[in-house]
């Protein structure tokens, strides 16, 4: 099974829209969405749940009142001042590192896994789409990135699916790093902007650490021509093959606004585009 990831350095550059034409465009895929921390690709799909489940990723300190000496051990090791004088220990500053447990010399504290999100599977109109959230303020977004993927993978085996089609997190963060293991082709969605330039120096730096093959696509190219030749130019310098540009086109918002894509636009400038950005990357990645 081929895996296809789609990535942005920022947020906001298009990534999920081309995504969800993908999603749209492609034959024998299953999809993921693995920006768990602002998921939104299911908005185009109209999925129905089939399944979902709780994910602990974080723990959290536990203290056992009668087992407590007060020996001030715990409150000496907690570098996040979670510890208060009274010996108790606050969960918002928490960071379930386990220094207290290690330090207690009577075994009064443990580490309690939390609830730190929720994944799901579901049966869209463009196939099966496995996706997570993130609860807010919890970390360890890119574990849950690697269960993300780990039920598209059942989902794909279960479908004998050809392709997998991950929509990632913007930026170059865990969640990032997380979506981009093991996948065998990247495609970088990027704006003309000087923001936009900069943020593609950075996820490509880590797109070509990982040594993934990566394509470049250039959303709204017609805002600010005089940027996107220099993007262009950057790519051609880096040897990142060009699929094409994206022209500015208001269909495109409503398409979104409806729940669609707008490669199912009609007389869409920007789903043409689309389209043919796909057949390129078809003739390459296969």
């Amino acid at each position: 099974m081929k895996s296809l990831l789609i990535l942005s350095g920022k947020g906001g550059t298009g990534k999920t829209s081309l995504a969800g034409a993908f999603a749209v465009l492609a034959d024998g895929k299953v999809l993921a969405d693995c920006d768990v921390d602002a998921a939104n690709l299911h908005l185009l799909l109209a999925p129905h749940l089939v399944e979902e489940g709780t994910y602990q990723g974080s723990k959290l300190a536990v203290k056992d009142a009668d087992a407590c000496t007060r020996c001030g051990r715990c409150l000496d090791v907690c570098r996040f001042h979670a510890v208060s004088r009274e010996y108790e220990i606050d969960a918002h500053l928490c960071e379930g590192c386990g220094a207290c447990v290690t330090a207690c010399p009577v075994d009064a504290i443990r580490l309690v896994p939390q609830d730190s999100g929720r994944w799901f599977t579901a049966e869209s109109r463009w196939g099966p789409l496995a996706s997570a959230e993130l609860l807010p303020g919890e970390e360890a977004s890119g574990k849950l990135v690697s269960l993300v993927k780990e039920k598209a993978a059942q989902l794909a085996e279960a479908a004998g699916a050809e392709r997998l089609l991950i929509d990632g997190s913007p930026g170059i963060g865990c969640p990032v790093i997380a979506s981009a293991s093991g996948v065998d082709a990247v495609v970088l969605v990027t704006e003309p902007t000087l923001s936009g330039l900069h943020d593609l120096r950075r996820i490509l730096g880590v797109v070509r650490h990982f040594r993934i093959p990566a394509y470049l696509v250039i959303n709204k190219e017609d805002l600010n021509p005089a940027i996107a030749a220099r993007v262009e130019a950057y790519a051609a310098e880096e040897s990142v093959p060009m699929l094409g540009r994206i022209p500015y086109d208001e269909k495109v918002t409503a398409a979104m606004v409806a729940g669609r894509s707008a490669v199912e636009e009609k007389d869409s400038p920007a789903g043409d585009a689309m389209r043919r950005i796909f057949g390129r990357l078809m003739t390459q990645v296969g």
